[in-house]
């Protein structure tokens, strides 16, 4: 017998439907090897577990988007989060998706994270990939004074999309902080541009791996309190109970919406 999830195959068609298409990844796949040389299988190890991440999912997933202008970093920290590797040339595609097993507070969950290109080229595509994100990164860099300015139009097709004035998870970000002899854009400006939309702002860099685990972390317990998460109020407790009442939903959905073939 073959149980068959509808709701398991929603994501994989969407895209196809629109005739939309973007490479896929999970934690298992390790990009060593990029460009030319393609993506070549590894046991990828969870930074927070110090366990073998599988493709199996438990509780919930939480999803990302990755947006800003080509160049910032944007793959450079995605990778960075995913394998713990810092990548400095990386084509561009119109987008890259990464699922990855995490423990956030004591939770297993997961996060999908989707990568998109930054490039003019691809942005009549992107709305089709934010009305499906729970959450969102965009990202400048602290060296590039146009992609900073850039970041307002982002957050604007964000909230366009979602048809939201401000209530979308957002998290402002200055990467390549270790280029600080070649920064352009000063923390008190990006800082004041996050406060002007109500959002966090976090410098990172990909390249020496700095607050790139905060970014993801802080942005996914932003969209699960939003979600009603069983997060308490001090944000690290977590009530058994909610748990237990959760599990047992999930499994009286899984079984409403399954059906053998």
């Amino acid at each position: 017998m073959i149980f068959c999830c509808a709701c398991c195959l929603d994501d994989d068609n969407s895209d196809v439907e629109r005739g939309i298409s973007h490479k896929k990844h999970t934690s298992d796949i390790h990009p060593s090897a990029l460009g030319d040389i393609g993506h070549k299988k590894a046991g990828a190890m969870d930074q927070t577990t110090g366990n073998n991440v599988t493709t199996s999912v438990g509780g919930q997933v939480h999803k990302v988007i990755m947006v800003g202008s080509g160049g910032v970093g944007k793959s450079a920290l995605t990778l960075q989060f995913m394998y713990d590797e810092f990548v400095e040339e990386y084509e561009p595609t119109k987008a890259d998706s990464y699922r990855k097993r995490v423990v956030l507070d004591g939770e297993e969950c997961s996060v999908d994270i989707l990568d998109t290109a930054g490039q003019e080229d691809y942005s009549a595509i992107r709305d089709n990939y934010y009305r499906s994100g729970e959450g969102f990164i965009c990202v400048f860099s602290i060296t590039d004074v146009e992609s900073f300015d850039a970041t307002n139009e982002f957050r604007e097709q964000i909230l366009r999309v979602k048809n939201s004035d401000t209530n979308v998870p957002i998290v402002l970000v200055g990467n390549k902080s270790d280029l600080t002899s070649e920064r352009m854009v000063s923390q008190a400006q990006a800082q004041q541009r996050a406060e002007s939309w109500g959002v966090p702002y976090i410098e990172t860099s990909a390249k020496t791996r700095t607050n790139v685990d905060k970014v993801f972390y802080d942005l996914m317990r932003d969209v699960r309190r939003r979600k009603g998460g069983p997060l308490s109020g001090n944000g690290n407790v977590i009530d058994p109970s909610i748990n237990d009442r959760k599990r047992r939903s999930a499994r009286r959905s899984w079984k409403k919406h399954c059906t053998v073939l």
